[in-house]
C-alpha cells in the first residue's frame, strides 16, 4: 500500500525547491523531507537552481558490487568518471551560493572528481580522511585504511559551524594523548578543533545500527551528523542523491533539517528506517559551536 503523504502545507519548504511536475510521485514524505524512487539523473533536473544548502553524495564506488538489478557498479574507468560528472553538474547547479558539497568515495576516484569540481569553479575546502579499516591488504601496495570525503563550497562559505571533539585518551592507561597542538591549561573546555583526519569513526557492523534487509556497507551516523552540523543550521535544506540505507535522511530528521532524497533501487529499507526509528545513531561527543 502506498504511504500517505502529509498535507503539503507541512512540506512547503521542501516542495518549493522541487518543480511541480514531480511533486505527485514521491514514495515517502515527512515533516522535513521527501523521498523519490528512481535514477538521480532523472530526478535532479527537477530540483530548482540555487535551492539546496548542502549536498552529500555517497555514490557506488565501481567495485562490481551487487546493489540490485538497476545499479551498474562495473563500468570502465572513463565511463564511471563521465557518469559522476553528470550528477556532479546537477549538484553544483542546485547549490545556493556558498552552499556545501561533500563527496564520499575512494581516494582513487575522488582525486579525479575533486579536480573536476575545481574546474567547474567550486572552492576546495578540505580532503577529509576517514580512517576506516574495512578492506583487506593489497599485494604490492600500502594498506588502504582511509576513505576520502571531499568538501567543496560554491564560492565563499555560507555556513561553517566549528565542531570540537574530546581530547583522545590512551586505551591502555586512560590518560590524554598529548598531541592536540596546545597547552592543556589553555585548551578550550569544549574540546579540540575537529581536524581533517577522522580517527573516531567505526564500521557499522552491529544490527542495532543497520537494517537486516541491507547487507551492504552502511555509513555511520557520526559522519553525517558532522557534515550536517558543520554546514547547515536548523531548517536548512540537504540533498543526498544516493539514498542507500537512508543515513542522511535519518540524521536530518533527528537534527531538524529539511531534506530531499532518492535511490535507484527500492526505498523499502529507507522508509522502514524513517518510520520505525528502531536503529540507534552512533554515539557522538562532538560539541558544535553556534
Amino acid at each position: 500500500m502506498p504511504l500517505p503523504l502529509l498535507d503539503k502545507s507541512d512540506l512547503l519548504k521542501t516542495i518549493t525547491v522541487v518543480k511541480p511536475e514531480i511533486n505527485q510521485n514521491p514514495v515517502f514524505a515527512s515533516r522535513y523531507g521527501i523521498l523519490y524512487e528512481g535514477d538521480c539523473l532523472n530526478i535532479l533536473p527537477y530540483i530548482n537552481d540555487g535551492s539546496i544548502d548542502t549536498v552529500f553524495a555517497d555514490p557506488p564506488f565501481n567495485l562490481a558490487k551487487k546493489y540490485g538489478s538497476h545499479v551498474n557498479d562495473e563500468r570502465s574507468g572513463d565511463e564511471y568518471i563521465s557518469w559522476c560528472r553528470k550528477w556532479l553538474d546537477h549538484c553544483v547547479r542546485i547549490l545556493k551560493p556558498g552552499g556545501a558539497l561533500f563527496v564520499y568515495n575512494l581516494p582513487s576516484w575522488n582525486i579525479h572528481l575533486g579536480s573536476y569540481l575545481a574546474e567547474t569553479g567550486m572552492t576546495f575546502r578540505h580532503w577529509i580522511a576517514i580512517n576506516l579499516k574495512l578492506s583487506l591488504p593489497i599485494p604490492g601496495r600500502l594498506y588502504p585504511s582511509h576513505y576520502s570525503l571531499l568538501y567543496f563550497t560554491k564560492g565563499k562559505t555560507k555556513t561553517f559551524r566549528r565542531i570540537r571533539t574530546p581530547i583522545e585518551k590512551c586505551r591502555h592507561c586512560g590518560q590524554e594523548i598529548k598531541d592536540y597542538g596546545g597547552h592543556r591549561g589553555a585548551m578550550n573546555p569544549n574540546g579540540v578543533n575537529l581536524s581533517d583526519v577522522w580517527n573516531d569513526i567505526t564500521p557499522v557492523r552491529h544490527w542495532k545500527f543497520k537494517s537486516r534487509k541491507r547487507t551492504l556497507n552502511q555509513l555511520s551516523t557520526k559522519i553525517l551528523e558532522r557534515v550536517v552540523q558543520m554546514s547547515t543550521r536548523e531548517c536548512d535544506m540537504v540533498l543526498d542523491p544516493f539514498g542507500g540505507s537512508g543515513t542522511t535522511y535519518d540524521v536530518c530528521e533527528r537534527l531538524g533539517r529539511h531534506w530531499i532524497g532518492m535511490d535507484l533501487e527500492s526505498c523499502e529499507v529507507i522508509i522502514e528506517r524513517l518510520q520505525n526509528a528502531n536503529l540507534s545513531p552512533h554515539k557522538s561527543d562532538d560539541f558544535v559551536e553556534e
